[in-house]
């Protein structure tokens, strides 16, 4: 507070100063902020519209996009300064496309564009092109993205390190799905942005580490970097950052079994949004609340947050198409733009022999037309949008979300229909129920991650023995079952023993060692059982029970009892 009780006698380079410190020492901008709000009556018109954009950078910086856009759009129209309408413009640029405002953001981007060599101001020309690398790394445009992050480097302003080109890299990277958590290129960026007192950019790279920690299973090494994150966190108090760490903590806590830390961090990041916002650190929260409350029966609970966790995946995938929709509506019109200029100049010697109230109508005419394809390929566009949606929502309905196979009820319905097919032609089937052996076992040693790459490796092995009629479902745990059409009993004990086989032969790797096991297979026929789905099914779990009681990594068939063992 020293700051605040001293008179500012340079204000003009009082501003330039505190304009550097914004992300290198964040509480000591605000402070200096507070300083010169006090001295606003001694600065002159520039210096207090210098002032006023700074304010609207603190208050993005705190997450009121709605209030710093009226003070960004309030410098740019009557500042009168180039250099501060560029920051500004490039700031709000960023806002909008923040808020959903894709195609004014991508409009305003192509203005900056070319405007670009006009900016002579070397710290204004490193705002834009920072902007314009996180508007097209936004719109999944990553190789742009890149670029005008590596144009950063060439125009360093004096004061500025490294650190925020290389930090929108690696965000161009990380989109495209190019880098990894023990990727050098990470590693440097982060050390990068603290050797040079960066902060908020290095906690930006460090919750990049923290997403790739988090899809590549490594929920402790998670926990760890976020805890040692959030004192720097706390102290700049970037709401963007508060909110992706505490997603992260509760994604985190939920792989370990911690449901309390996961609730806490999960509502956290509730309480800190806003009441209508779509996002997918939202997504996130009511997912990990939804799936804790089922977990522990709470049906009411479960069923509110899953509702509200649909709404927002839905809500971010319909933002992430509207990103990309609203990047080519703006580059299409841009094109379109040129494209008229052009052919009106190479026409202008024959428009000007013409009547002026015939070229209005003809010009007038051409631009009702022009709308009205536009409006019909938008409609077009937008409705083939919502059917994929639809398709897509309809097949995530019927599979399981870790192996991708039939969810229970999926298989049942199918298999129901599939047997009443060959009940009218008199085909014969077998249902095979599979379970794999000391499944628990293999979780509480190895760890969920490990359980969960052992059941999508045993649907791989599985569909390799299959034919593309056969039905292929996950009906429990570590329970799967599958219904072979036009199959004999000999035929489906073949396919059972391959599968057994196939089993017990691949175990899976973890942590450096392989995790080896088995499973035990029921087998019912048509042919002993009859048609009725319940029938096969009681029978296939008995024979299952029979393969356990007698050893486990077996085949039996619901013929055989306990003495004879099929291997």
């Amino acid at each position: 507070m020293a700051h605040a009780s001293t008179t500012i006698a340079d204000p003009g380079a009082f501003l330039e100063q505190t304009e550097r410190v914004r992300t290198t020492d964040h509480p000591r901008f605000v402070l200096m902020l507070a300083q010169m709000r006090n001295e606003a009556p001694q600065m002159s018109a520039g210096q207090q519209w210098y002032l006023r954009y700074l304010e609207a950078w603190q208050t993005a910086f705190e997450g009121d996009a709605g209030k710093a856009n009226m003070m960004l759009r309030d410098v740019m129209e009557h500042s009168g300064d180039i250099t501060l309408k560029a920051k500004a413009s490039a700031l709000l640029m960023h806002n909008l496309g923040l808020n959903n405002h894709y195609e004014e953001a991508f409009t305003l981007a192509n203005q900056l564009v070319s405007e670009l060599p006009d900016i002579t101001d070397k710290l204004a020309r490193f705002t834009v092109l920072a902007n314009l690398s996180q508007l097209m790394t936004a719109a999944k445009q990553s190789d742009l993205g890149f670029k005008y992050a590596s144009l950063m480097e060439e125009t360093l302003p004096p004061g500025e390190s490294l650190c925020n080109p290389l930090a929108l890299e690696i965000g161009a990277l990380y989109e495209s799905k190019q880098l990894t958590s023990s990727s050098p290129t990470l590693q440097q960026g982060i050390d990068t942005c603290l050797a040079a007192g960066q902060p908020v950019f290095a906690n930006t790279l460090r919750l990049v580490k923290g997403d790739l920690y988090l899809s590549e299973g490594q929920s402790a090494k998670v926990l760890d970097l976020v805890n040692r994150m959030l004192p720097s966190i706390n102290a700049n108090r970037y709401y963007a950052h508060v909110r992706a760490a505490q997603v992260q903590l509760a994604l985190a806590s939920e792989k370990l079994n911690d449901d309390n830390s996961a609730r806490k961090a999960a509502l956290t990041v509730l309480n800190i949004s806003g009441p209508d916002e779509i996002s997918d650190a939202l997504k996130d929260a009511y997912g990990v609340l939804y799936r804790i409350e089922r977990k522990h029966g709470n049906i009411a609970s479960t069923l509110s947050y899953y509702e509200r966790f649909v709404a927002q995946d839905k809500g971010y995938i319909d933002g992430i198409s509207a990103r990309t929709l609203a990047y080519a509506a703006v580059q299409q019109h841009t094109l379109a733009q040129k494209l008229e200029t052009e052919r009106l100049s190479k026409q202008n010697s024959i428009l000007r022999l013409q009547q002026a109230l015939d070229t209005k109508a003809v010009e007038t005419s051409r631009l009702y037309i022009t709308l009205l394809l536009v409006v019909l390929v938008s409609i077009v566009f937008w409705l083939l949008r919502i059917k994929r949606s639809q398709l897509r929502f309809k097949m995530l309905s019927y599979h399981d979300g870790l192996t991708g196979i039939f969810n229970h009820q999926h298989f049942v319905s199918e298999a129901e229909r599939v047997l009443r097919v060959l009940d009218k032609r008199h085909g014969g089937a077998c249902l095979i129920s599979i379970d794999l052996d000391h499944f628990k076992q293999i979780n509480d040693t190895h760890g969920h991650a490990t359980g969960d790459v052992v059941l999508k490796h045993t649907v791989a092995l599985c569909k390799r023995q299959l034919r593309p009629t056969d039905l292929f479902g996950r009906l429990g745990g570590e329970e799967f079952g599958i219904l072979l059409p036009d199959c004999s009993q000999e035929q489906g004990m073949a396919i059972a023993d391959r599968i057994r086989t196939a089993i017990e032969a691949t175990p899976v790797s973890s942590d450096g060692g392989l995790v080896a096991f088995s499973a035990s297979i029921g087998l019912a026929s048509t042919d002993s059982c009859g048609y009725e789905l319940q029938r096969l099914r009681k029978e296939a779990d008995a024979a299952l029970y029979r393969a356990k009681r007698t050893g486990r990594n077996r085949v039996m068939t619901d013929t055989e009892s306990d003495g004879l063992v099929s291997v």
